[in-house]
């Protein structure tokens, strides 16, 4: 079979490349042209071709979005040419909803030469419409002929929605499994390498994009004054320039470590953690966390208005759990004094500590166990035959 995928973010990289290795395990004839990146692309070996790297693709941001809209109209046709000239059987989706939904109409719509069957389209980790832009599900439910969801709460959302959902576990249980273990003699390499001491670590996880390090870093560097017994390492990624983070790291004991936030998370005793994908990879860890965040004026306002009518809690953890399982400290809630109060609660002695253990012990019991890209990929081969037998 041959398989079109579109990932449009470093995330969807890391778990298409899980997917893609259970796609090569299920089908023995796969091939893969994909956009993506360094991951994928070594899944996928002398398999695949690397059609557009994430990083040349992917624009966050509204403004960006408007600022950039001649070249994602450009990006958005070159795709539209390339899987056409591909003819893939699957076209794969993986998350990245602005541009992956207008490529599940196009599947759907295109007139494909005679004799040649459209692609089934296949859309792996569901926009988060529970959260926002609702609308999305109609694309959802006319375009997409398979969805695999990634949340266990969302199978009844989606069916309450007309749209039957396939759930397999969470893959950054697979990606959590595939890392190495902290061991002393990797901790002490570690250490050394980062000019760190004996002291437990905390991470502080201030987020992937600009404005995020701008409102979040500033109290979080100012916590970490407060805690001389414990060193704190900020993660970085690396398309952000390091000055960004220089400017409000100057002065401080933070140290900085770009693209190892797995590493940092593992070896911490506690972390502090903006909202995301991270409070959930945290928890999976089994570190304790105290969640967060900061934004603009505007956009908590926005916030506000579009998210919090639906939703309870804005962390994944919370969202699992249906409890508020770790402190969700949003906007004014965001002081260092009040950080302070919930992350030593947290740490090791805390009044939450062993609290804060068990509840990440149901939510691994509820996410599942290791193997949901094998198993999605399972499922993928598997329709791709019943439909190609018909």
């Amino acid at each position: 079979m041959k398989y079109y995928i579109i990932a449009g973010e470093a995330s969807g990289d890391l778990h298409g490349s899980n997917l893609i290795k259970g796609l090569l395990k299920a089908d023995a004839e796969a091939e893969f042209r994909f956009w993506g990146g360094d991951k994928m692309a070594e899944a996928a070996g002398g398999r695949g071709t690397l059609v557009r790297h994430y990083k040349e693709a992917s624009i966050m941001g509204f403004w960006e979005v408007l600022k950039n809209l001649r070249r994602i109209g450009r990006q958005m046709r070159f795709c539209r040419e390339d899987m056409a000239a591909y003819r893939p059987d699957a076209l794969i989706l993986i998350d990245y909803p602005g541009f992956n939904l207008r490529m599940a109409k196009f599947a759907h719509k295109h007139l494909w030469p005679a004799g040649t069957k459209r692609p089934e389209v296949f859309y792996y980790i569901a926009p988060k419409v529970w959260a926002w832009k609702e609308r999305r599900v109609n694309d959802l439910r006319r375009y997409v002929d398979r969805l695999f969801i990634i949340f266990p709460f969302e199978t009844d959302y989606f069916r309450r929605h007309g749209v039957e959902a396939f759930y397999a576990g969470n893959p950054l249980m697979d990606a959590i499994t595939d890392r190495p273990a902290v061991t002393p003699e990797n901790d002490k390499a570690f250490r050394t390498e980062n000019g760190l001491d004996d002291r437990p670590i905390i991470a502080l996880v201030a987020g992937s994009r600009a404005s995020e390090i701008r409102y979040n870093l500033p109290p979080m560097v100012a916590v970490a004054r407060r805690f001389p017994e414990y060193q704190f390492m900020v993660t970085g990624v690396s398309w952000l320039d390091r000055s960004l983070y220089d400017n409000y790291l100057e002065g401080s004991d933070v140290r900085f470590v770009c693209d190892r936030t797995y590493e940092t998370i593992a070896r911490s005793a506690a972390a502090l953690v903006t909202s995301g994908t991270a409070t959930l990879e945290t928890a999976l860890l089994g570190i304790p966390e105290v969640v967060c965040y900061r934004g603009s004026a505007v956009s908590f306002w926005i916030a506000k208005k579009v998210v919090s009518a639906r939703l309870r809690f804005i962390s994944l953890v919370n969202l699992i759990l249906d409890r508020e399982a770790i402190r969700e400290l949003i906007q004014t809630d965001f002081t260092p004094e009040t950080a302070e109060a919930e992350l030593r609660a947290v740490l090791p002695g805390g009044t939450k500590y062993e609290r804060i253990r068990l509840d990440f012990e149901e939510l691994r019991r509820v996410v599942g166990e290791p193997g949901a890209s094998a198993r999605v990929a399972d499922e993928m081969v598997r329709l791709l035959h019943v439909n190609h037998s018909k």
